[in-house]
């Protein structure tokens, strides 16, 4: 029988696809009926059901993404849940849009069964990602309409 990964395993081989690049790996990472959130999204959606879902955001962040990211500061806790980890890092991200280069925190707690994310509530700080793209007036924007 095949080993699984362990959640460990996997939240590494999540931030290493995430730091290198490799988006169109990703996805297969999480289970068929997976659930992310992104509690401190500002705008746009916080919740993301299913892998196919997370593939076509994956895909959208390839094409898309103007940024560069590199992991610091790593440390995962255990909990009493087996399943359940708790991750804490820093991004050292490098804008190439704006030519800016900033840290960002981040927090993710995983479930993972049977070596897949069942799900992830995801903390990134948002805000210094937007400030750092220069995208300030356009959440003040989005924040307005949402009034």
């Amino acid at each position: 029988m095949p080993q699984t990964r362990s959640p460990q395993e996997v939240f590494h081989h999540l931030l290493a696809g995430i730091t290198e690049g490799r988006f169109s790996e990703l996805a297969a990472l999480y289970a068929e009926d997976t659930v992310v959130e992104t509690v401190f999204e500002p705008v746009g959606p916080r919740r993301f059901e299913g892998r196919s879902v997370l593939a076509e955001r994956f895909a959208a962040v390839a094409e898309h993404s103007p940024i560069e990211l590199s992991a610091s500061n790593v440390v995962v806790r255990e909990t009493e849940d087996p399943e359940v980890i708790v991750a804490e890092w820093d991004y050292r991200v490098h804008h190439r849009a704006t030519g800016k280069t900033f840290d960002a925190a981040n927090i993710q707690v995983l479930r993972v069964r049977d070596g897949l994310i069942v799900s992830s509530r995801d903390y990134h700080d948002h805000l210094a990602l937007i400030t750092g793209g220069g995208d300030l007036p356009r959440l003040v924007a989005a924040l307005e309409q949402q009034g």
